[in-house]
């Protein structure tokens, strides 16, 4: 299958703010975690999907209160029990923060199971990430 994909918009509000008055990373890191579980919930149960390691938040720019961030996530990646989401996060049509984030395919007990997923991506872009993707749990 080509690679999940998921939008999900924010309002950045005053309680979203971090003593410089713009969008604090604690907040955006949340934000950021939830879309990628979301496009893996695409994919799979969400009981059977849990978080193992945000691999890099890069953040571009700072976000106003007021502005509208948008986060782009797809499932770029499918180990055996493993899913590798990329996302972009923009406001105004400017980057904002990317990165990657390791999702694990779990049973009842917690334990990963396989999970048959095969993504296969299509377009160049895809390509290039999803080379990245494979090499992000293997620098651990």
């Amino acid at each position: 299958m080509e690679p999940a994909t998921n939008i999900s918009n924010h309002l950045v509000k005053s309680e979203d703010l971090n003593h410089h008055g713009t969008l604090y990373a604690g907040r955006s890191a949340e934000w950021f975690v939830e879309a990628g579980f979301i496009a893996a919930a695409r994919l799979k149960a969400p009981e059977n999907i849990v978080c193992l390691k945000i691999h890099g938040m890069t953040f571009t720019r700072s976000v106003q209160c007021g502005e509208i961030v948008t986060y782009h996530s797809k499932i770029i990646y499918a180990g055996t029990t493993s899913l590798v989401a990329f996302i972009e996060v923009k406001a105004k049509d400017a980057p904002v923060v990317s990165g990657f984030i390791t999702f694990i395919h779990v049973n009842a007990d917690s334990k990963p199971v396989p999970h048959g997923i095969i993504i296969t991506p299509v377009t160049e872009e895809d390509k290039l990430l999803r080379e990245t993707a494979m090499t992000l749990n293997k620098k651990s």
